[in-house]
């Protein structure tokens, strides 16, 4: 999904008071995922409660300046490479606290992807049962290393590059064709889809895109088909198979079955 679709989302969900308490922002370090959950977060927190950040309350002004306390960003420990279960716990005994300048309390957890299986644990009694007035953000690229328990609790964001490459003929039509496949899942059958998704056999060198390319659409019309976000797994799970040299077109072959068999 575009950057400002999702930023469209979120801002009709704040104006609307449908603020959930768990988001995982899935996306590489090209999106600008991170960007968007801190403008989300100062929104989120915004006194004025106007249809963008005010950037003149009390609560934008601490925020800018990294001194808000109802607002914590926690980070990668750079000597271990994770994020620790000690530092869950930490916000574990913060969040507990009602907010001082707001009316809610946002937790921003980067590259939640590296957090050990305590730190996965430990968070997963937070989201199980979180606060009134709490909400925790995920910033991940690579969603197969969350537990499924925790993926279960929260709302997928995924977000695509930010740089737009320019399409060549061939991949503009590649990506119609799976534009028009994978948005209308229930018009084909799994012979249908196997006959006219060869583009996916043969186009092994650009995959990862294509794939990356696919749980765009399926998350854009995710309204449409609540399967979508099974699908978007099989699609993630594809990726890990490749990335672990499985066979190619059995790789494919069980994505097209996993998806079609439902």
């Amino acid at each position: 999904m575009k950057n400002n679709e999702i930023e469209k989302i979120l801002k009709n969900s704040i104006m609307n008071k449908k603020i959930l308490h768990s988001y995982m922002f899935i996306g590489s370090k090209l999106s600008n995922k991170s960007n968007m959950a801190t403008e989300f977060a100062k929104h989120i927190l915004c006194i004025e409660n106007n249809d963008e950040p005010c950037n003149n309350c009390k609560s934008c002004i601490e925020i800018n300046s990294g001194n808000h306390p109802d607002f914590q960003n926690i980070k990668i420990n750079s000597e271990e490479n994770s994020i620790k279960i000690e530092q869950i716990r930490k916000m574990q005994e913060d969040i507990i606290k009602k907010p001082i300048v707001s009316s809610r309390k946002v937790y921003i957890i980067y590259d939640a992807d590296t957090m050990t299986t305590g730190a996965q644990n430990c968070l997963l009694k937070t989201l199980e049962e979180p606060p009134s007035y709490a909400t925790i953000i995920l910033l991940v690229e690579n969603e197969n290393a969350i537990l499924n328990t925790i993926k279960s609790r929260c709302t997928k964001v995924v977000f695509t590059d930010e740089e737009e490459r320019e399409l060549t003929q061939e991949q503009r039509e590649i990506y119609l064709k799976l534009e028009e496949i994978f948005g209308n899942i229930n018009k084909y059958t799994l012979l249908d889809a196997i006959n006219k998704l060869d583009i996916l056999y043969k186009n092994e060198k650009n995959i990862f895109d294509i794939l990356d390319f696919i749980n765009n659409i399926l998350y854009k019309n995710i309204n449409k088909n609540i399967e979508n976000a099974r699908y978007i797994e099989y699609v993630e799970d594809t990726k890990q198979r490749l990335k672990a040299n499985a066979n190619y077109n059995m790789s494919i072959d069980n994505l097209l079955y996993n998806i079609w068999k439902i």
